[in-house]
């Protein structure tokens, strides 16, 4: 519920501060006294359009301030959450109005669009009067008063659901059967495509490794020349080794002959001949390490030059050839599979829209049954509010081709104000006073459902009196079991049902300056405003005491 407004430089307000309870409170005043400067501050802290003619004359800015005490599964306080706004403690709706017309909005102290605390607002307050259009101008917001009145929520919910099913699985059909036409117009291509791939059988990582080949060909083919001559001279007619050999013979049978003269040289010989054998098994490993097959050559660059060329006609790149490969056999599986797929794809439809159309023509057969209880609900209040010939009807028209998320009902309320009048959509039979009390007829049948936890009703007592007042006090004081009533009231009847009573009056505060107050009276100052109401500007004995009878519950 709203528990505090603070009011700062707003038209007539200079500064105000309100404390709110849970019941009924009502605001009175003489007219003209500002009760509708305090309904004008409250929409605009719950995201109403801005205005710089609000802000009090010779001041820059004005602010208001709500705070309200919901439980945490509140759905304002889901909607806060959902936007990744705070929503710990209190609810705290700030709006700063500039006089240059500018506004910003808060919630909780972090600056939000009007229109999210617009939308956060409308969960948490409801404002009526004799003109309001909000409650009742909306088809979509009269099933879903109807669904909360029938306890039909959930119900429709899953039926919401339904219908998000079987639309999606007739997105999926659509997809499908597009995809399925598609291919079969690039059905001879594909084919074609496919015993290409298939015949040419690329393989990852192919490419790299025939590159390197083809690299490590090419320098072989021409250091091969360099290394064969190297090992023709090795082991060819003018190798060294024979000669060398021989030489290394002829000086170890010397070496006996001298001693000590010739050991080291013939060791060095023999090392030497060990070392020119060791580069002959070199070189010719290194040979054979290079010997190449031209043909072998030709086959891998063919290989990689066919490669590259299906990659560019396919402009893909190499590495990929093997996964499109497979996407065109799928595609082919799928397009000869296609039929069946689109045959089960075709039945899911019919079973989700046979769900659906099930569970909507349940839940419409229950919303009838829901609309008459409504209407026989409503029609109860309407005697005691001077409404007893008139009729309220909650008309709901079941149409299998308005099939939506909330149904295939459109639910209408409709009035009829007199015998023999034609009926008609609320907004346009109803008057501005039957209006307001059609509506707190309604608000009354649902009670706390479908309703905000504050309710705001701004001189909906307007041009009656009597009984009628006192049937409009009555009711009020009943919606206040369930949720917490505001009401703007020119009636005393009214006005002595409540617990709460703010008197707004109208002072100078200097020269040239008018100001707007509030405020809390108790019993005494109680009696004497009814007395005010009921006698208008001279308060008689008899005004007075008429008053007390009304707040003895007398009246």
């Amino acid at each position: 519920m709203l528990v505090q407004l603070s009011i700062r430089d707003i038209v007539l307000i200079e500064r105000l501060e309100l404390d709110l309870g849970a019941g009924l409170s009502v605001l009175t005043g003489e007219t003209g006294a500002g009760k509708s400067i305090l309904l004008d501050s409250l929409s605009l802290a719950l995201g109403a359009r801005g205005d710089g003619a609000l802000v009090r004359h010779g001041q820059d800015s004005g602010q208001v301030i709500a705070v309200f005490d919901v439980p945490m599964d509140h759905p304002a306080r889901l909607h806060l959450r959902e936007n990744d706004l705070d929503d710990d403690g209190d609810l705290i709706f700030r709006r700063m109005q500039s006089a240059d017309g500018r506004t910003r909005a808060f919630i909780n102290d972090q600056s939000v669009s009007v229109q999210m605390m617009r939308q956060a607002g409308r969960l948490l307050v409801e404002i009526h009067g004799q003109h309001d259009e909000r409650a009742l101008i909306d088809t979509d917001g009269h099933r879903l008063l109807l669904d909360a009145f029938g306890g039909l929520t959930a119900e429709a919910e899953t039926v919401a659901g339904l219908y998000r099913g079987w639309r999606d699985a007739e997105r999926k059909l659509k997809q499908h059967r597009a995809h399925i036409e598609a291919a079969m117009r690039e059905a001879d291509y594909l084919r074609a495509s496919v015993d290409e791939l298939q015949e040419l059988s690329p393989v990852d990582g192919e490419e790299d490794e025939l590159a390197e080949k083809r690299a490590t060909m090419m320098k072989s083919e021409r250091i091969a020349g360099d290394i064969a001559e190297a090992l023709e001279f090795l082991n060819g007619n003018a190798s060294p080794v024979p000669m060398i050999a021989s030489l290394v013979r002829r000086l170890e049978r010397k070496s006996h002959e001298a001693p000590g003269l010739l050991e080291e040289t013939v060791e060095l010989l023999d090392a030497a001949l060990e070392k020119l054998s060791s580069a002959q098994m070199e070189v010719e490993t290194a040979l054979n390490r290079a010997a190449f097959d031209p043909k072998e050559l030709e086959r891998t660059e063919e290989r990689l030059f066919a490669l590259r060329g299906a990659a560019r006609k396919y402009n893909v790149p190499v590495t990929e050839l093997p996964a499109l490969a497979e996407r065109m056999v799928a595609a082919l599986d799928e397009l000869d599979a296609g039929e069946a797929k689109l045959a089960a794809l075709t039945e899911a439809v019919t079973v989700a829209e046979a769900a659906y159309f099930a569970a909507a023509r349940a839940l419409s057969s229950r919303r009838q049954v829901a609309g008459e209880q409504l209407s026989a609900a409503v029609m109860a209040e309407l005697p005691a509010l001077k409404l007893e010939r008139a009729r309220f009807t909650a008309v709901v028209t079941a149409d299998d081709d308005a099939a939506g998320a909330e149904g295939i009902d459109t639910v209408s309320f409709e009035v009829q104000t007199n015998p023999g009048t034609r009926a008609g959509p609320i907004m346009k039979v109803a008057s501005g006073g039957e209006l307001s009390r059609f509506l707190l007829a309604l608000k009354v049948a649902l009670a706390d459902k479908g309703s905000a936890p504050t309710l705001v009703f701004d001189e909906i007592d307007t041009g009656v009196g009597g009984a009628v007042a006192d049937a409009i006090g009555q009711r009020l004081k009943r919606l206040a079991e369930n949720v917490q009533v505001l009401s703007v009231t020119h009636a005393p009847q009214v006005a002595a049902r409540a617990e709460g009573h703010f008197l707004i009056s109208k002072g100078d505060r200097g020269k040239d300056t008018v100001s707007t107050h509030v405020e809390v009276i108790g019993p005494e100052a109680r009696q004497e405003e009814i007395a005010r109401m009921l006698a208008g500007a001279k308060v008689t004995a008899e005004a007075r005491a008429a008053a007390a009878k009304l707040l003895a519950g007398d009246g």
